[in-house]
């Protein structure tokens, strides 16, 4: 076995690993949607098990966009991006404060509200 074999045996493994991974991945996500009827499940199983490389393509390129509710649920929403720990919130609270922007009132105000929500 020359250097040639252990590259085309290298990607030839890759290349069976990623199919598998994205079997198991569609599978899932067919029985995850809730715009699918059983029936289309079923359908969506049957290509996939007996056209697994066409069964793929076609799936990945006719699954819809997922919803905000679904991105949402998924944990790959907005709020996820930007969420910012309780100590983030309260340096930010205090260099207001510090700066002016706020009275003491509202900085006691927003500091409760923030170690609340925690």
């Amino acid at each position: 076995m020359d250097l040639g074999d252990v590259l085309w045996a290298m990607l030839a493994f890759f290349f069976w690993f990623m199919v598998i991974w994205m079997f198991i991945a569609i599978f899932a996500d067919v029985f995850r949607r809730h715009d699918l009827s059983g029936w289309a499940k079923a359908g969506w199983i049957l290509l996939i098990v007996v056209v697994p490389f066409i069964g793929l393509l076609i799936y990945v390129i006719a699954r819809p966009r997922p919803t905000e509710q679904e991105l949402r649920a998924a944990g790959v929403g907005y709020e996820s991006r930007t969420s910012h720990s309780t100590a983030d919130e309260l340096a930010k609270l205090v260099a207001l404060r510090d700066a002016g922007e706020l009275t003491p009132e509202e900085f006691e105000a927003l500091k409760r509200r923030a170690t609340v929500g925690a």
